[in-house]
């Protein structure tokens, strides 16, 4: 499994301590809003460049995580 501790970073100064894919801005909320509307990996990878297909695995498996 990959671990997402890699991709997935929380810093109190950036986005308010929210988790986000790391050196980016972009939340994992939003990766994770945008697969459960029915886009793919390379949809949200077309939207959002800083994001890699990894980095998306990674937010649905810290997903995972907290589900358990």
């Amino acid at each position: 499994m990959l671990d997402w501790r890699h991709y997935i970073t929380v810093d109190p100064d950036v986005c308010h301590g929210r988790a986000c894919i790391t050196g980016t801005r972009v939340l994992v909320t939003t990766v994770l809003d945008n697969l459960a509307a029915g886009l793919n990996a390379e949809d949200i990878v077309r939207s959002y460049p800083s994001v890699t297909r990894e980095s998306v695995r990674a937010a649905m498996c810290y997903a995972a995580e907290l589900a358990k």
